[in-house]
């Protein structure tokens, strides 16, 4: 028999496991032995964390992320052929949304191995939740255009689409530019258009705020370098 390809989400931020995952995650992950995870120090973390007898020493690990060819990724699923299971990990939250483990997902899928994803947490979902946006039809856009003008028109257009369509869009930002983004989104969407800031999601400093446009250019915001969902709805 094969083995099973099991998809582990981890921890958005520090904190208790058993606050933001289920005990059955545990239980999977304890006889796993091989790993594709998207960074080795923050899976060997983990899996010390979820159990301090766990025995990294007698793990492999193999590394996807963007610099990972497609040649590579094919030799990752080797160990299922032999009838031993393997955990997919991403750097945080949910594997293989918006990250690099969908290409493994999608080539266990192809071969016919069993699929199993794990109940955890996934900062779009969190964030969609508590923002009070449309949750029926969103889209996450990942990252905007750096250069300002490129990211102004795709902020319009993004707007646009959203009036048209009903639609929710979710956009990330990397830490030290959160103030930027959340500066050129006051600057550019419309007045009634609402902005929702999902900041540290499930950590000892997370937030969820919503307001319109016109209300959030009456606020003092200065944003702390932690991962941070922006989310606009009009």
């Amino acid at each position: 028999m094969s083995g099973k390809l099991y998809l582990f989400p981890v921890p958005l931020s520090e904190g208790p496991l058993d606050e933001v995952l289920p005990p059955y995650n545990k239980a999977c992950l304890i006889p796993i032995r091989h790993f594709i995870v998207e960074d080795v120090r923050t899976a060997r973390r983990f899996l010390k964390k979820n159990d301090p007898n766990f025995d990294i020493d007698a793990c492999s690990f193999q590394v996807l992320n963007k610099h990972t060819t497609p040649t590579e990724v094919t030799t990752f699923l080797a160990p299922l052929l032999a009838g031993h299971d393997i955990g997919l990990m991403s750097e945080a939250g949910c594997p293989a949304v918006a990250d690099p483990g969908a290409d493994v997902v999608a080539l266990a899928q192809a071969k016919g191995f069993t699929v199993v994803p794990l109940v955890g947490p996934s900062s779009l979902l969190l964030a969609l939740m508590g923002s009070g946006f449309n949750g029926q039809r969103f889209a996450f856009e990942g990252y905007l255009p750096v250069e300002k003008e490129a990211r102004t028109k795709t902020l319009k257009r993004l707007e646009q689409r959203g009036i048209a369509e009903d639609m929710t869009h979710l956009v990330i930002e990397t830490p030290y530019r959160n103030n930027l983004l959340l500066a050129d989104m006051i600057a550019t969407l419309s007045p009634k258009t609402r902005i929702c800031v999902a900041l540290d999601l499930t950590g000892m400093d997370a937030s969820i705020k919503t307001l319109t446009v016109a209300q959030w250019r009456k606020q003092a915001v200065e944003l702390p370098k932690k991962p941070c969902l922006f989310l606009f709805y009009t």
